[in-house]
């Protein structure tokens, strides 16, 4: 019975995923690499073959060559709304799907919509217009990914608060990379084609730095790389040769630390296109009447990250860790434990007890890789 239900399951996951539009996001290191005109260009070319692309939204930061781009494009127009007595402009979601054109343009991924929209960001808008059949182009900057949030607040000192989940990548048909050199970028920045003349002074004393694009390129270029080596497994390597890998996220009750964990597992389980789970152990210092409110507040908030990531979270009551962590491993046949590095509270409650050594044995029985995350 049970397998009847998963087979039927698996015929309706297909037949939606046939129903939905195809999805191609365009992918670059920072504002001003020219992924809106990449997307102009492409809904031109589309109009000139005779396909019904039409503009959902696009920002053209009144840079003339885009601008330029725009005109003659067929736009659905935006929706109005009042804001704290302003009158705003936001992508008609609702129109795009009357519409139903075979294509639709929307820039700005990451957008938080203001208050009031029917969904609080722009990609969960982009979810329901493919949702509807329709075919989306879109585009953000490799910043605005989630899971690279740490990874990119270390390189510019500037915590990025626009994001996106790590699973709509995933969700993508086609990841493009807009690339250009640091310098070239520099000399778009210098000759105002990005930003206005009175902030180019300040970008290039901040986000603008040489050293700062180039780890930003990096990020960008593995990231689209990682994409195309996930479609490369999943639909061209025949389903024998491909390693099933399952991730197990093991986190404590700190904040900082669990964060890192979780992003840095949702980075491998993303790069393998593989199941994960984040388990937490709630010992009984640390039950609902013991723990402190702040620390239930961390929780909370990390296992919402975990699941925007596209982790299953697993909450265990077990004065046993490592015993709680085996058993896991077992059930859900996990390839890889993930933990934070020695010096965090989670993995001294492993090695303070005696089953550690149970834990390696039954990890190494099973060909269960242990990974210490920095």
């Amino acid at each position: 019975m049970e397998e009847t239900r998963k087979s039927a399951q698996e015929f309706l996951d297909l037949i939606k995923k046939s129903r939905r539009g195809k999805f191609k996001i365009y992918i670059g290191m920072s504002a001003g690499v020219g992924k809106t005109f990449r997307m102009l260009q492409e809904a031109r070319a589309l109009l000139k073959n005779g396909i019904d692309v039409k503009i959902g939204y696009i920002e053209t930061h009144n840079r003339k060559e885009t601008h330029a781009l725009l005109e003659g494009l067929p736009v659905i127009p935006r929706r109005k709304l009042f804001y704290k007595g302003k009158e705003l402009e936001e992508m008609d979601v609702q129109a795009v799907i009357n519409l139903r054109p075979e294509v639709v343009i929307v820039d700005e991924l990451a957008h938080t919509n203001i208050e009031g929209s029917k969904n609080e960001k722009r990609w969960q808008d982009v979810m329901e217009i493919l949702e509807a059949g329709i075919n989306v182009i879109s585009a953000l900057n490799i910043q605005h990914i989630e899971s690279l949030n740490e990874e990119v607040k270390k390189i510019t000192s500037i915590e990025v608060k626009e994001r996106v989940p790590d699973k709509v990548i995933a969700l993508a048909d086609e990841v493009v990379n807009i690339d250009l050199t640091a310098d070239e970028l520099i000399a778009r920045l210098k000759e105002g084609k990005i930003y206005q003349e009175e902030k180019i002074e300040a970008a290039l004393k901040n986000f603008f730095k040489a050293e700062h694009i180039l780890q930003l390129r990096e990020l960008a270029l593995k990231e689209v790389a990682s994409q195309v080596e996930r479609k490369v497994e999943t639909e061209v390597t025949t389903p024998n040769s491909i390693k099933h890998e399952r991730f197990l996220a093991c986190i404590s009750s700190n904040e900082k630390t669990a964060k890192t964990v979780i992003r840095k597992t949702a980075r491998l389980a993303n790069y393998y296109h593989s199941k994960w789970y984040v388990l937490y152990v709630q010992t009984p210092k640390e039950s609902a009447d013991k723990i402190a409110l702040d620390k239930q507040r961390h929780l909370i908030n990390n296992f919402k990250l975990a699941t925007e990531l596209g982790a299953e979270i697993i909450k265990i009551e077990s004065s046993s860790v490592s015993k709680a962590i085996i058993d896991q491993a077992s059930d859900r046949k996990i390839t890889t434990i993930c933990v934070g590095k020695p010096h965090l509270n989670l993995l001294k409650i492993i090695l303070s007890t005696n089953i550690f050594n149970e834990l390696l044995k039954k990890l190494s029985a099973n060909n269960i890789d242990l990974v210490i995350l920095s």
